[in-house]
Order: C-alpha cells, then structure tokens, then sequence
C-alpha cells in the first residue's frame, strides 16, 4: 500500500483498540463474577476504581448488565464492539469482508447472550470465540503488513492500558509492552501515521524499572493515550 493516510490510520489503529477492548473486558468481568459470586459482592466497586468512576449501580447485577450489554456505557463491550464495527464497515476493503462479518456475528451474540437464560460465562464464550476468529481474518486476509500491523498496534496498546489499570503483575505488564515494542518497529518511516518517540520514551523509562509500573499508573496511561495522538503529531519527533 506504501503510505497510509492519517485519518486511515486512525481507523485502523482503533479498530485494534476496540476490538482488544471488547474481548479484555469480557475476560476481566468474568474474573470478576467470580469473585461476586463467591466471596465479596461490593468487589466491582474496585474494578470502577480503577476507571476513576463511582458505583451509580448499586448491585453487582446492575453493574454487569451495563459494563457488558450498556450501548450506553463507553467503558462496556457492546458499546466497544459496536465502535470496532463502525469502523469495520469503512475499512471493509482492507480487513476483507469476512473479518467485518465475524464483527457484526459478535453483535447478535452479545445480543443473544443478553437475552439469554445461561450463566453469565457460559453465554459469554460464543463472543470470544468470534472475536478470536475475527483476529484469525486479520492475519490470514490482510496482505499488506503495514495494514496489519497498525491494527496490532492499537490491539497491544489496549491491552497494555487496561493492564496496567487492572493493576496486573509486573511481568505480564513487561510481556505485554514487549508485544508493542515489537509492532512499533515494524512501523516503516514513511508512512504518515507513525507513534511519539518521546511518550515511547516514557514507557519504556517507567515499565523496564526495577518496579514496572507501580506507584506511576498515571504516568504510563497518559504516555500510552499520546502514544499514537493525532492532535500531537504537528512538530512532534516520530518514528
């Protein structure tokens, strides 16, 4: 393709991010039922904390009805998944047709997970399972390897940043910025759509410390959301 436009390159980077975030989440709200099934009922009051946001829920019940199913919610999956297909249908041409197909699958069966009478994991698989076979399309049907790669790059900045906001251990946060250092540098130097040296920099000072990340959360997230700033990208150094 040579060079990818900026606006393009936007789209592909969130399309990445998106997705990431639809199946992250699923995964982490699992984890977290869990733990309001078994033990503590009020233990997603932590998982809001780590968002910066207060319980307006009142019920772990409400909670996951809205982080999951929540059009409305910006931080839920239907609401991500939802955004990974608008911007599917743009790049439809470049992702291949069966990748936004398995896209619009996971809408109707998130949407059949909320109608359903099965266990909240349970009718959760059949999302995961198509966004698995979503990523499946992106590397068995997209030729060009500057397309793949900035849509891997949004993937491993989200899952990086809601890594380190779920405060995981250390070394899957290392692991986790490796995978992006990795996609960072198949970045070719000509095309427009390039990262922020200096915010990499920062990652790369607070994460390869002797203690990752801890006590410097904000620092990493507000280094991680400049990574690939199209507001920044007038006279900054890139790539």
């Amino acid at each position: 393709m040579g060079t990818i436009s900026l606006e393009h390159g936007d789209r592909l980077y969130w399309l990445g991010r998106y997705t990431e975030r639809v199946f992250t989440t699923l995964k982490s709200l699992e984890r977290l039922y869990d733990k309001l099934i078994d033990r503590d009922p009020k233990h997603y009051i932590k998982y809001l904390e780590c968002f910066g946001l207060s319980d307006d829920f009142g019920s772990p019940e409400k909670f996951l009805q809205s982080f999951i199913f929540g059009r409305e919610n910006c931080y839920s999956a239907a609401y991500s998944l939802e955004r990974a297909y608008d911007n599917g249908i743009v790049l439809r041409e470049e992702i291949s047709t069966e990748a936004l197909a398995y896209l619009q699958l996971a809408m109707d069966r998130l949407e059949k997970a909320d109608a359903s009478k099965s266990g909240l994991v349970v009718s959760l698989l059949p999302v995961e399972d198509t966004i698995f076979s979503f990523w499946g399309c992106i590397y068995d049907y997209v030729y060009d390897e500057e397309i793949k790669n900035i849509i891997l790059c949004g993937k491993a900045v989200e899952r990086l940043e809601l890594c380190v906001r779920l405060k995981y251990n250390g070394e899957l946060i290392n692991r986790e910025f490796e995978r992006l250092c990795r996609n960072l540098s198949k970045i070719p130097k000509n095309t427009p759509y390039r990262y922020n040296t200096e915010q990499l920099s920062v990652l790369v000072e607070i994460i390869e410390s002797e203690n990752c990340c801890k006590g410097r959360e904000n620092q990493v997230l507000t280094a991680l959301g400049k990574l690939f700033d199209p507001v920044d990208r007038k006279g900054r150094k890139t790539a």
